[in-house]
């Protein structure tokens, strides 16, 4: 049986949904204000993770994740941003040559922008080859503050020069 509760997180409300099979999505939802309410034993080390990690008190999640009938390429996909580490990022480019088609660029960001586990499989680590910020579900604005949150020294905004 799937459950489910919210966090507000620095960003806005997020739904966090799973069962005993893993957590299955994490979604910023548009629900104001955030629905307080007890949270499932399932969710629990979820939401206690994802409050670490915007306290920047954690770089790494170890929950159990539930890609359920998700297509397979996506899931590979999903599995090969896991391997990128905190503050760190990589292309689409060069997920799809990990996956053995150069061309898949445009595939795995589909795949990116289907991703039910918002953070935790961190798609916002994925950027174009030209080292631009490129396509995030949430804007690059979330993006880029996600990145900064993760490696304020490559991220972190510029200030004015005048």
């Amino acid at each position: 049986m799937t459950e489910f509760t919210h966090f507000l997180s620095p960003f806005g409300c997020l739904r966090i949904e799973g069962s005993a099979a893993g957590i299955s999505g994490v979604r910023m939802v548009s629900t104001k204000p955030c629905p307080a309410g007890p949270i499932p034993d399932v969710l629990r080390d979820c939401v206690l993770q994802l409050a670490e990690y915007f306290r920047g008190d954690r770089e790494g999640f170890r929950l159990q994740l539930d890609f359920g009938d998700a297509p397979a390429f996506h899931q590979k996909v999903w599995q090969e941003l896991l391997q990128i580490p905190y503050g760190r990022t990589t292309t689409y480019q060069a997920i799809a040559e990990k996956l053995g088609d150069k061309k898949a660029v445009r595939a795995v960001g589909q795949a990116n922008r289907n991703n039910p586990i918002a953070i935790i499989v961190p798609c916002h680590r994925c950027i174009a080859k030209s080292g631009e910020l490129q396509g995030y579900f949430y804007g690059l604005d979330m993006k880029r503050q996600l990145l900064e949150l993760e490696n304020p020294l490559s991220f972190a905004r510029q200030g004015s020069l005048f």
